[in-house]
Order: structure tokens, then C-alpha cells, then sequence
């Protein structure tokens, strides 16, 4: 038994052999198979390790799926280390693959290359994006939504991620073996990375892909709605699950994270979760009182009687229309500034010089 033959015939089982089958095929010959059985054959090792690596392949329904289909293709195999040549030693053209966009994706897109677990490299999370957002302020209050722009890189649309020209031909990466993966240490155990000049796929093609220059991604611009929750401050942070940075070998999408800066409001001025304004009036309405409608950070107009006497920097007080988060609220205040013409007859001065620096606080 040739151990670069294929899993089915390593296992002597069918295409369509049940999981039940494979498990007994797998006991069957691994117990033929032990070295312990044969200590003097060193071919025996290699056939019991071929039995394993058949069994860990076929007994995983997701790995055996994507080994079903990655078969379709004789002159690829998956025997020995990764995707590479099979035993007629062909090359492979991209433009005789019907569908070759979807088997490609299956091959070397999210489920990542075949050196992902034999080698030690594990699928690699993608880098969060930090993004500082420019909210106004009462979008910030009131809560709302913004359309933003996020620099990602996404499959290229010409090569269906695979880096290759349509009319080129697949070649086993001589920098890795075909192993998809190299040590850039020189410990005795260095650590493994993604080959860089493979990408990680362990083979190259003879032609790159003229859009992506055979990287297989492309920087693209993806718009993302934005969901601002209510009551928000300058540096109040938001995360999007899976809205960063692609992930290697299969790994996921990293996150979104957004940070939160709060313009300015030419009304409003904000501490913690009450709202302050100023409201100017009139020497004569500060003496003899008026009423004014006074807006509110929710756009409501309110009606406020300002009572006769009324001194500038004097506070009202409205209870509940401030800024709104969770279950608590807070108020709004009007400061009144009264204006002082700059000619004053006597009764005026008079009037003026009674006033203080008031700092009386009315609640409405």
C-alpha cells in the first residue's frame, strides 16, 4: 500500500462509505499496521501513519468535505505536505477549472490552507480596526445612526482570491516545499508563519493576478452603518463583532472598534448628563418679568415665565430634559444674561445697580 495514494483506497473503503465503516476500516488496519506487530518493517510505520492521517480526514465531516472536493481534481493532491503535484506531476491551468471561483474559495479562502493544523500554524484572528468617529452632539444625546467608510481587504474580484491569472498554471512554492508555512526563527524550535511568498497556499502560479499582483485581496472601501446609542460622550467606545481586519489561514475577521468624538453644540453645553444653556433677555424684561419658549435638546419648546425682578446668571431648572442614558436622566438650565444697553437714564442705573451677580436657582 503506497501511503500518496488516495484516503479512500489507504482506508480500503468506498466513496460513500458511512462514518460507521470508515471507523472499522480505521481499527481494522491500524491494528495490521502497528509497528509493534512488525518492528523489523520500516514500511509498516509509514503505513500505519498513512492509515492516521487518512482516519483524521475521512472521521471529520467538514474536513472530509472539503478533501470530497478538492479530489475532483486529479492532478492536486493532498497527500504528503499540502496542496501540491499529484503523481502524474501535471500542471494545473486555472482556465480548464469549471467554477473555479467557488473551488478556489474552498481551497484557499476562509477554511484557510492545508498546513493550518499539521504544522503548527493555527488560523489567525485578523487585527481589530481602531476608528475615531466625528459624531454631532445631539445625534450623540439622542442617539441615531452614521454611515461610515472602513479600508478592509476583501477576495479580489478578478482571481476569486486565488492570486492567479486566469490562464496560468499551478507550481509547488519553492520557497516553503509546499508546505504553505516557513520558520522565520533560528531556534531549534522556531515558530512557523505564513509563507510570503506563497501566501500561505503552498503553490504559485506562473502567471500572478495583474488586479491583486497575487496576493489574492484587494483594498476596498466597505461601508458600515453605524448605530450610535443614546447618551453618548467623547470617549465612549463601541465594538462590531467581525467588521475588521480579514483573518489568515482561516482564522475569523477581527473587530471594529470605535472611539467616540463629540462635537460641539452652539446651543447646548453638556456636563455628565445635564445640558446647560444661556438665555439673553432684555433690562425691561428683567425688571417687569416676561415669558419665553425655550428649546429643548429633544426639540421641544417650552414655555419658561421669567418673574419680574429676574437677575442675570439667575438658573431655571428643567427637571427630566437633560441627557438620557440607561435609566437615568438628567436636567436642563437656563442661565439668564440680562442685557445692559450702554446708555442708561437714571431710573434705569438705578434699577441696574440693585442687581447682583445672582445666582438664585429656579425650579420649574
Amino acid at each position: 500500500m503506497d501511503p500518496q495514494n488516495d484516503f479512500y483506497e489507504v482506508l480500503e473503503v468506498p466513496e460513500n462509505a458511512t462514518d460507521s465503516e470508515i471507523k472499522s476500516a480505521y481499527r481494522r488496519l491500524a491494528k495490521k499496521y502497528h509497528p509493534d506487530r512488525n518492528p523489523k518493517d520500516s514500511k509498516i510505520a509509514e503505513h500505519f501513519k498513512a492509515v492516521g492521517e487518512a482516519y483524521e480526514i475521512l472521521s471529520d465531516v467538514d474536513k472530509r468535505k472539503d478533501y470530497d472536493q478538492r479530489r475532483n481534481f486529479p492532478n492536486i493532491s493532498l497527500a504528503g505536505n499540502g496542496l501540491g503535484f499529484g503523481p502524474s506531476g501535471k500542471h494545473v491551468s486555472f482556465g480548464d477549472l469549471a467554477g473555479v471561483g467557488e473551488i478556489l474559495s474552498t481551497i484557499f479562502g476562509q477554511k484557510g490552507p492545508p498546513y493550518s493544523s499539521r504544522y503548527g500554524i493555527k488560523p489567525r484572528r485578523g487585527k481589530d480596526i481602531h476608528y475615531r468617529l466625528e459624531v454631532p452632539f445631539r445625534t450623540a444625546v439622542r442617539g441615531g445612526k452614521i454611515s461610515i467608510k472602513v479600508p478592509t481587504d476583501e477576495n479580489c474580484a478578478q482571481c476569486s482570491g486565488s492570486g492567479a491569472h486566469t490562464k496560468s498554471k499551478l507550481y509547488r512554492c519553492g520557497e516553503c516545499k509546499g508546505r504553505g508555512a516557513i520558520t522565520f526563527d533560528q531556534r531549534p524550535f522556531g515558530r512557523l508563519r505564513p509563507c510570503p511568498a506563497c501566501f500561505g497556499r503552498g503553490v504559485s502560479p506562473d502567471r500572478k493576478c495583474e488586479k491583486c499582483r497575487g496576493s489574492g485581496f484587494e483594498r476596498q472601501d466597505r461601508r458600515i452603518e453605524i448605530n450610535v446609542p443614546k447618551g453618548i460622550d467623547s470617549g465612549s467606545k463601541l465594538k462590531i463583532s467581525g467588521k475588521g481586519k480579514r483573518g489568515l489561514g482561516g482564522g475569523t475577521y477581527g473587530n471594529l472598534l470605535i472611539t467616540f468624538n463629540v462635537k460641539k453644540d452652539e446651543r447646548f453645553e453638556r456636563k455628565q448628563l445635564d445640558l446647560y444653556m444661556t438665555q439673553e433677555i432684555q433690562l425691561k424684561e428683567a425688571m417687569f418679568g416676561t415669558e419665553l419658549m425655550v428649546e429643548t435638546i429633544n426639540g421641544e419648546n417650552l414655555r419658561l415665565v421669567i418673574p419680574e425682578g429676574t437677575q442675570s446668571g439667575t438658573k431655571f431648572k428643567l427637571s427630566g430634559k437633560g441627557i438620557e442614558r440607561g435609566e437615568r436622566i438628567g436636567d436642563q438650565y437656563i442661565e439668564i444674561i440680562v442685557e445692559v444697553p450702554e446708555h442708561l437714564s437714571k431710573d434705569e442705573r438705578k434699577f441696574v445697580k440693585s442687581f447682583g451677580s445672582g445666582t438664585d436657582e429656579l425650579n420649574f
